[in-house]
């Protein structure tokens, strides 16, 4: 008695083998799925999100021109599969006869929270000026690293070191713990 397979997929036997695309997601897989994850809240998830947008550029990877522009190619279907997704999920909220009582945050007295502010301010106006300017640009002013970088003309590494010391201040600092 002899076995035959029948293939699940039947233009997986006629589609064309692409070893560039293989190579393309040995060395770019790693990349592709920390933008995958960066996407969903699931590591599940975004496996099945990067494995669904590899699929659809393995089905054009003959009618894409520019093979160096690949990642973003993959980016775009993984961001728009990721839309898709969105837009078809199900809504599990369902019309009702009464209104479900609201669940209410305990409310934060508002003399506390702007204690906390003044004892985070004071801690800031301690660290020294270069740190203190790049964390009042990074975090109150918003700026990114490189703006910040750019703005007072040092190198993005030197803020992303600055930061990190003075965000490790203002973590030990003894007036923000009890402020806190």
């Amino acid at each position: 008695m002899t076995a035959t397979t029948t293939s699940v997929c039947t233009s997986a036997s006629t589609a064309a083998v692409y070893p560039s695309f293989s190579t393309y997601v040995r060395v770019r897989g790693q990349a592709l799925q920390r933008t995958a994850r960066s996407l969903t809240s699931n590591p599940c998830d975004a496996e099945d999100l990067l494995q669904t947008a590899l699929t659809k550029t393995y089905l054009a990877w003959d009618r894409i021109e520019d093979h160096r522009a690949l990642d973003g190619y993959v980016r775009r279907a993984l961001v728009n599969t990721r839309t898709s997704q969105w837009r078809k999920r199900r809504v599990d909220e369902f019309p009702c006869e009464e209104l479900p009582e609201r669940e209410h945050a305990p409310s934060t007295d508002p003399a506390e929270a702007q204690a906390l502010r003044d004892a985070m301010w004071r801690a800031v106006h301690r660290l020294p000026a270069r740190q203190r300017a790049m964390v009042v640009l990074r975090y109150y002013e918003d700026f990114t690293e490189v703006q910040t970088a750019e703005l007072l003309g040092v190198s993005v590494g030197t803020v992303k070191s600055a930061v990190s010391r003075a965000l490790g201040k203002l973590r030990e600092d003894p007036d923000l713990a009890a402020a806190a």
